[in-house]
């Protein structure tokens, strides 16, 4: 993907410590909100199905650097690339800035899995037609 994908996103008084920071772990829940929000621009979901049964995106890897601190109501600009793309996995990198300034970076990647209704997940081939869709620019 050439073009990132920009939302913004508004840090909710649930969302800081006693402090009145934003807490470190809501940036896990943001960047998994705009992953969503991002499959979402592309016609696409965390679940979906196709004639073999659902398809799910379970995370395997995340992490977040911090670089500086917001506080209730700042509102963050946030952009989303994709990172990686492999046969099986995606892996997104995530910026998050207040204002101009950085605020934190992070990756999730994600395994494009076959759900059983009994039994664990299996990874399969990214299909075709999903990939397409991540990586022609909306």
């Amino acid at each position: 993907m050439t073009t990132p994908f920009r939302t913004t996103r508004r840090i909710e008084f649930r969302d800081t410590d006693a402090a009145g920071i934003a807490h470190f772990s809501v940036f896990f829940l943001l960047m998994e909100q705009v992953e969503h929000e991002f499959l979402r621009s592309r016609g696409l979901s965390v679940v979906s199905r196709d004639e073999q049964g659902p398809i799910s995106w379970p995370r395997v890897s995340s992490r977040c650097d911090f670089r500086s601190a917001v506080r209730f109501e700042d509102v963050l600009d946030v952009e989303l690339r994709i990172a990686r793309i492999g046969d099986k996995s995606v892996t997104y990198a995530v910026a998050f800035s207040h204002q101009g300034r950085a605020v934190a970076e992070g990756e999730i990647t994600s395994v494009c899995c076959r759900m059983q209704e009994h039994g664990p997940p299996l990874s399969i081939t990214i299909p075709a037609s999903i990939r397409e869709r991540l990586t022609t620019p909306a």
